[in-house]
């Protein structure tokens, strides 16, 4: 494996919970698609989206600031456009986030050194979904497994 594959997979084996920023309630969102299979793989999804109450069965709270501070921001993943991931990304580094992932399409300079400055990987303009299937990670354990109210 390359470096930033055995990064990636380090980062995938070790997270438990993935903040999703931007996810969506409609099921034909990317967002919406992605976050449902990694719930199925075993995380446990914390959805950032102002405006809707839950998402895949889980309480959506409307920025990164408002997520109670027992939980762990192990991979903060970005459906933002990349001049709009700088504010979450410093919110995220704020509360300690183990990763930041930006996803396909999405790439913000400043928002990624401010992350590896502090020692944080970052992954820039991939999908969390296809590197997790291209790297063959397979679930996680089971101390945050699927919703039970997801089915597919």
């Amino acid at each position: 494996m390359a470096g930033a594959d055995e990064s990636m997979a380090r980062v995938l084996r070790a997270a438990r919970t993935i903040v999703v920023v931007g996810l969506s309630d409609k099921p034909e969102r990317d967002s919406n698609e992605i976050a449902r299979y990694l719930q199925r793989q075993g995380y446990r999804i914390v959805p950032v989206n102002p405006n809707v109450a839950e998402v895949l069965g889980e309480r959506s709270y409307p920025s990164i600031d408002a997520i109670p501070a027992d939980r762990s921001l192990d991979i903060v993943d970005l459906f933002r456009r990349g001049e709009e991931v700088e504010a979450p990304v410093r919110a995220a580094l704020a509360r300690g986030a183990k990763a930041v992932w930006m996803q396909l399409g999405v790439r913000n300079e400043a928002a990624a050194r401010l992350a590896r400055e502090r020692g944080v990987p970052v992954f820039e303009d991939t999908c969390i979904m296809v590197q997790h299937r291209r790297l063959r990670i397979g679930p996680v354990g089971p101390a945050t497994g699927p919703d039970p109210r997801e089915n597919s």
